[in-house]
């Protein structure tokens, strides 16, 4: 005796809900009668062949800007490893200090509301006071990828020692030990594996984010890119474009490898 399948639940009316509030809100964010941005597709379709112009240009790679890559290039993996590790000594203490089971003292909310004011403010500004602060060169570069990566890797950590759970602690406690001696011996151990997978993370992103901070000066092959730019050298940009995509997945490559081994 065949049993009938159970009918399948109506769905669609929920979807084209939610589709029709979007269409709205892009609507009205397109409208400039309603307080929306102005999008000009016409000038888009009218003047689309002079970016296309660039592109070609970029594709017909100068091989000649070559040699005068590899410094620069060295400069940038620095800059994103010496941030990453810097950030690294700071972030497993701000870690544990921002979330729940390891901090139940009121302070966290201030090491939470602070650790938010960093991530509120883009890196570029951050770069642009440092440049302003320290001068041209690596150092802010560095200093950027520090406050960014507190910012990202702490609120991460956080998040994953507050939703895991918190029973090893509690019996840490209940055994006569103190905050301090049962974050150093029980959840440091615990939370390891999720914060050198962030930390890895985060250099991933350094090496993306400091080549472009050298457009404002702090350093690393971000300079150089500002410099052909500015002579109109697209064929030289796209060599350098190339370079940093090979060197990004190859530590994206390498870092997911790392990762993957530490679960």
């Amino acid at each position: 005796m065949s049993v009938a399948a159970p009918p399948r639940p109506r769905t669609w009316p929920r979807t084209a809900g939610v589709l029709g509030v979007l269409a709205a809100l892009t609507a009205v964010t397109v409208t400039p009668a309603l307080g929306g941005i102005r999008v000009d597709l016409r000038g888009i379709a009218q003047h689309w062949h002079f970016g296309w112009s660039k592109v070609r240009q970029m594709l017909d790679p100068d091989w000649s800007i070559l040699p005068r890559t590899v410094e620069p290039l060295l400069e940038t993996l620095e800059i994103a490893v010496v941030g990453a590790a810097v950030a690294a000594l700071l972030a497993l203490p701000l870690s544990l200090w921002a979330a729940r089971p390891t901090n139940p003292s009121p302070a966290r909310r201030a090491v939470r509301a602070a650790l938010n004011v960093v991530r509120a403010v883009p890196d570029l500004v951050y770069a642009t006071l440092l440049v302003a602060m320290v001068g041209v060169g690596a150092l802010p570069g560095v200093l950027t990828l520090v406050v960014f990566d507190l910012g990202v890797v702490v609120k991460l950590v956080s998040e994953a020692i507050d939703s895991a759970d918190a029973a090893y602690l509690e019996s840490g406690l209940a055994a006569g030990g103190t905050q301090t001696q049962a974050n150093r011996v029980l959840a440091v151990p615990q939370t390891w594996p999720a914060f050198a997978g962030q930390t890895l993370y985060s250099l991933e992103l350094n090496v993306r984010i400091s080549a472009v901070l050298g457009l404002v000066g702090a350093g690393g092959i971000g300079r150089l890119v500002d410099e052909v730019r500015g002579f109109y050298r697209y064929g030289a940009l796209g060599v350098i474009i190339l370079e940093i995509l090979v060197v990004v997945v190859l530590i994206e490559a390498a870092s997911t490898v790392l990762r993957a081994r530490l679960r």
